[in-house]
């Protein structure tokens, strides 16, 4: 199972993430961030793992990262 990690400390809710990833994050009201589902490191579907990766990659701050669990 791979989730995904924000770390917030990192992030400057700049919501290229949110645009690469739409399926499974959202804006919150100051434009960070959060997952679609509430919780705090969503799993990845299989079907989203490319995406997931690329804005991992591309997340200018390197606040996106994946993890195996």
């Amino acid at each position: 199972m791979t989730r995904l990690h924000i770390d917030w400390t990192a992030c400057d809710g700049r919501g290229l993430c949110t645009e690469l990833l739409e399926e499974m994050l959202v804006e919150d009201e100051w434009g960070y961030p959060v997952s679609r589902d509430g919780t705090t490191e969503p799993v990845v579907p299989p079907p989203l793992e490319d995406a997931a990766k690329r804005a991992v990659d591309r997340c200018p701050m390197l606040a996106l990262k994946l993890v195996r669990r």
